[in-house]
Formats: C-alpha cells, sequence, structure tokens
C-alpha cells in the first residue's frame, strides 16, 4: 500500500520557515515526505533537509519520495525527541528552521494493521515505532482501572471515562482483548445511547488517548520544544502543527513561556530574575485550513500551525 498522506497546511508550515536556498532544515515527523518535498524544492546547492521519523514505512516512502533530492536530504529513523544527538551525529550544530507536524499520517489510520483505526478489525497496536514493546494491548489488558481511567481522561478529554474504564476491566477479565474491534465495541456499549451519537465514533476519543499513551506523544512534545528552539539559528523558526487541543495547549505554553521566561513577581519595577527571551511567537493566533483545504481533506479540521521565531 502506498504511503498515503494529505500534507495538512503545505504552503502556510513551508512559507513560515522562510526557506533560504542554503540552509539546513529539519523535519522532526517525516512521514510520506509532503513538506519535505516542498522544503527541498525551494533548497539550492548549499542547502540540506535532515528528515527525522521513527516509523519503518514512513522512512521507505519519504526516502522514494525525496530521491531526486539526492545529496541535499539526509534520513534517520529515530524520535524527534533526540534530534539534539541526530544533529550532532551528522556534525550539524544549528538549522535555519525545524518543523513538525503531530498528525497520525492517513496511511497509519488506513493501513489496519497498524491498529490505530476503530473501524477496522486487527490487533491492537498502535506503535509509532515498532520496535518499542508497549502496545495498546498491553495498555488495555495490564493498566489498573485507575491508570486505564487517567489516560482516557487526561488524553482523550472523555467525559465517560471512569465508566469506560471500568467496563473494559471488567470485560477482560472474562479474556483479554486482542483486537480493535473488541475495544471499539466495550466503549461503545460504556456511553449512554443518547450521547452515542455526539462527536463523531464514541470509541474515537479512548483510541486517541491509547495512542497518547502508547507512544508517550504529549511527554515527548513537552520535552522537547526548548531543545528545539535551543537548536535554532538566530532568527531561524519552529513550526509546529498540532490536531487536539492537547498538544496545542503545550505548543502555545512552551512558545509563550520562551517568548517571555520572567519569573519575577508583577509588581517589581525591573527584571531581576535574569531569565532572557529565547526568541517571539510569530502567530498570535493559530493559523488553521481553510474551507477548500478542510473540504478536499476532513482529517484536517482539527489542524493547527504555531510558528516561533528564535532571538536573532
Amino acid at each position: 500500500m502506498m504511503f498515503e498522506h494529505k500534507s495538512v497546511l503545505l504552503h502556510e508550515t513551508v512559507d513560515s520557515l522562510q526557506v533560504r536556498p542554503d540552509g539546513i532544515y529539519v523535519d522532526g515527523t517525516l512521514g510520506g515526505g509532503g513538506h519535505a518535498f516542498e522544503v527541498c524544492s525551494r533548497l539550492g546547492d548549499g542547502g540540506m533537509l535532515i528528515g527525522i521519523d521513527q516509523d519503518a514505512d514512513a522512512i521507505e516512502a519519504a526516502g522514494e519520495r525525496l530521491r531526486p533530492f539526492g545529496e541535499k536530504v539526509r534520513i534517520v529513523r529515530s524520535n524527534y525527541e533526540r534530534m539534539a544527538e541526530v544533529l550532532e551525529e551528522l556534525g550539524i550544530r544549528q538549522a535555519d528552521g525545524i518543523y513538525l507536524d503531530l498528525g497520525v499520517s492517513s496511511y497509519q489510520f488506513d493501513t489496519a494493521e497498524r491498529g490505530f483505526s476503530y473501524r477496522e478489525d486487527a490487533p491492537l497496536d498502535m506503535r509509532m515505532d515498532r520496535r518499542q514493546s508497549l502496545t495498546a494491548a498491553d495498555v488495555v489488558n495490564g493498566y489498573s482501572e485507575s491508570e486505564l481511567y487517567r489516560v482516557i481522561r487526561d488524553y482523550g478529554e472523555e467525559k465517560f471515562a471512569k465508566n469506560i474504564a471500568k467496563h473494559i476491566v471488567s470485560e477482560r477479565q472474562k479474556k483479554p482483548y486482542a483486537t480493535t474491534l473488541e475495544l471499539a465495541e466495550t466503549v461503545k456499549a460504556s456511553i449512554p445511547m443518547k450521547m452515542r451519537a455526539e462527536g463523531g465514533h464514541p470509541a474515537k476519543r479512548t483510541f486517541q488517548a491509547l495512542r497518547i499513551e502508547v507512544n508517550r506523544e504529549l511527554e515527548v512534545l513537552e520535552r522537547s520544544i526548548d531543545t528545539m528552539i535551543g537548536l535554532l539559528k538566530p532568527g531561524g523558526r519552529l513550526s509546529i502543527i498540532t490536531f487536539h487541543s492537547l498538544e496545542d495547549r503545550i505548543v502555545k505554553t512552551r512558545f509563550r513561556e520562551n517568548e517571555n521566561p520572567c519569573v519575577c513577581p508583577p509588581d517589581f519595577p525591573v527584571c531581576v530574575c535574569g531569565r532572557k527571551s529565547r526568541g517571539r511567537v510569530i502567530t498570535r493566533r493559530p493559523v488553521v485550513p481553510g474551507a477548500e483545504e478542510i473540504e478536499e481533506n476532513k482529517r484536517c479540521r482539527s489542524a493547527k500551525l504555531r510558528v516561533f521565531e528564535a532571538a536573532p
């Protein structure tokens, strides 16, 4: 199957990087290479793109797609939380631009055996990096009821989290969960009938929560933003596309704190904490897809792009 994925906010993201022909750019979530292809198209002979992804299928697909750019492209199988080490191994100290597209690719959703979808029956997997051992089945069958409740409530923002966790624990005592549809059925049965019609598929939020837990998505994002800002050259930009409020909140908060890190009480006449601004937030409001893009790609509805520029 082709690694199909429509790049969300493609031109808005690449334009936000202000690509210089001789610049060095890092794609921390390479996916099928859609954004990377557009960046590479704007690079001259002295430019370089480093693509990082933990998914072997993505690496293969992007390698094929970016082949015409030859030596300008370096692709590394890793997680973007290791970006500093990846760049160091390539002998690169700083980049002109870094970007992340945090969405799960359409390929990952549509390849049933990856276990991301609640619409297809498949093993409960959900690993972005299939080298890691923890799967969604391990979480569903191994976490305590209170741990499951926390994951589904916090990462899925699911108001029936308590009931869903209780039902999962009760059902798994009869037989451990093995497939996506088994779990989707339990989730559906845990939500009152009249609420099921609201906000898409009833299992959507629970599956999102499990995916975030399995791949440590929010933890990695929270920990990596300051590091990525530190890897930018003066005036370089970090552009991040998020797909749900939890990610967006982290990006918004970290950007704001890097712009204004002062912790002095507001009534102090001058700053004495000595914490210096690391740059400025370019997007006071996030950039969102237009009606035309949403019409073409329903999955991009919730996308938000935020951009930070390192101090000159």
